[in-house]
């Protein structure tokens, strides 16, 4: 009876909260073990790459903008001068008699307070005491252009007529033909300028 209790081998008892927690533990463990976690697709290998070209640096101006920038025809003057000095000469030899006095007034008014500019652009008469009174127009505008002589051709009228029908007089033009043939070409009429008899002052 001694010898058989000696031989026999007892097994170790568990308790059951001891056997509760290995089968826990067991199965956590299991689960993580079989979890599949979820694929991250690469964007590396779809993303599509996009390419920047630049074909001239943002900091030097283009052809477009150098065009817009670029400055305006300057305004060169032909001629600039008043009445021509034999107007008044004459006129004032003249203002002797009674008959002549207003002529000779006027002559004094346009030696002093008439003034013609013509340049690339334009022409320009000007008048009155401080040059207040001003008129401008465009050769686009001009229609006809007249000569008319005055004395023994010294000085002359130049009527210019716009396409509207208004008609310019310039009184005592020095130079008178080759302005009026300067106008003529600036408008872009190739027709010959038209001279009329000589008159009077």
């Amino acid at each position: 009876m001694a010898s058989t209790s000696a031989t026999t081998t007892s097994a170790p008892i568990l308790s059951p909260a001891t056997t509760h927690t290995a089968h826990h533990s067991l199965q956590f463990s299991t689960k993580l073990s079989f979890t599949k976690l979820p694929i991250v697709p690469s964007y590396r290998t779809n993303r599509p790459h996009t390419k920047l070209h630049v074909s001239s640096p943002t900091n030097k101006p283009t052809a477009t903008t150098s065009k817009s920038t670029s400055k305006p025809t300057e305004e060169t003057i032909f001629f600039d001068g008043g009445a021509h000095y034999g107007d008044l000469v004459a006129n004032l030899l003249l203002g002797f008699t009674l008959l002549w006095l207003p002529l000779t007034l006027a002559a004094v008014s346009r030696a002093l307070f008439l003034r013609y500019r013509f340049t690339n652009l334009r022409v320009t008469v000007i008048s009155g005491l401080t040059g207040q009174d001003r008129s401008d127009f465009s050769y686009k505008v001009i229609k006809d252009v007249q000569v008319v002589p005055r004395f023994v051709g010294e000085w002359g009228d130049i009527v210019i007529t716009l396409k509207d029908g208004t008609k310019v007089d310039l009184r005592s033009v020095p130079k008178f033909r080759e302005i009026a043939q300067y106008c003529l070409s600036m408008a872009g009429e190739t027709a010959d300028l038209k001279e009329s008899k000589p008159k009077g002052f």
